[in-house]
């Protein structure tokens, strides 16, 4: 069966002044990720997972190397066309939720579509069924007070499939949750997988990562394959 590579990274390097001193975050990261497949990054805090997730998410520019996103390479797109590929082919799902306080959720939902200029009638439709999605068509104008943690980050994992992403990038999005919501989103996301979505997850959790396709380590700016590094064999991740 063919595959294709929906994300693929060569050689990126990412590193921040901070004070005098040069700090490297990632170094020669190589990565090529499927479509349908979910990956998860596992990594110590301070490891540069949230700063790989961000340049994948085109919110930030390595310093070098080659990132396509669905084929296209990241370096080609002016500000614009970053900001409409980011709206067209990308779901965020963040740890915080970044829910619009006093916003229906079905209006938070179709935020990013208003963005995409889609007209108001089909914005409501696909809200809507997007909520339905993730078992919250009873919630449609409920505010984010009205909901709990776990229904909130449902919420923003409708929020991130409304577009019909290319590919959906989380960043712990079971960390503000008690056990029992974590365990329901995290449902929600292996119902995602099933149904064919891609999905990047940035966790520092092994428990949630062994849920995932493949387990990568995100370690001294590099990444590895768990799996191949504990048998010995240290390859690219791809």
């Amino acid at each position: 069966m063919s595959t294709t590579t929906v994300l693929r990274m060569r050689g990126i390097a990412r590193s921040y002044q901070v004070g005098p001193e040069r700090l490297e975050v990632l170094t020669n990261v190589d990565l090529d990720v499927q479509r349908g497949e979910w990956v998860a990054i596992v990594g110590a805090s301070g490891s540069g997972k949230s700063t790989l997730l961000n340049i994948m998410g085109l919110l930030d520019r390595p310093d070098a190397g080659r990132y396509e996103l669905g084929g296209v390479p990241a370096s080609s797109l002016d500000d614009t066309s970053r900001t409409l590929a980011r709206n067209q082919m990308i779901g965020f799902v963040f740890q915080q939720f970044n829910l619009l306080p006093r916003t229906d959720a079905i209006d938070d939902v179709a935020t990013p579509l208003l963005y995409a200029r889609v007209p108001r009638r089909e914005r409501m439709e696909r809200a809507a069924a997007a909520l339905q999605a993730v078992g919250l068509g009873d919630r449609l104008y409920h505010t984010p007070t009205e909901l709990s943690g776990g229904q909130i980050q449902r919420v923003a994992i409708a929020r991130a499939l409304v577009t019909n992403p290319t590919i959906i990038l989380a960043d712990e999005p079971t960390g503000n949750l008690d056990a029992a919501s974590g365990v329901e989103v995290l449902g929600l996301f292996e119902a995602l997988h099933a149904q064919g979505s891609t999905i990047v997850m940035i966790t520092h959790d092994m428990d949630i990562a062994a849920r995932a396709d493949r387990q990568l380590r995100l370690e001294m700016g590099r990444l590895t394959d768990i799996e191949r590094a504990r048998s010995g064999a240290h390859r690219p991740s791809g």
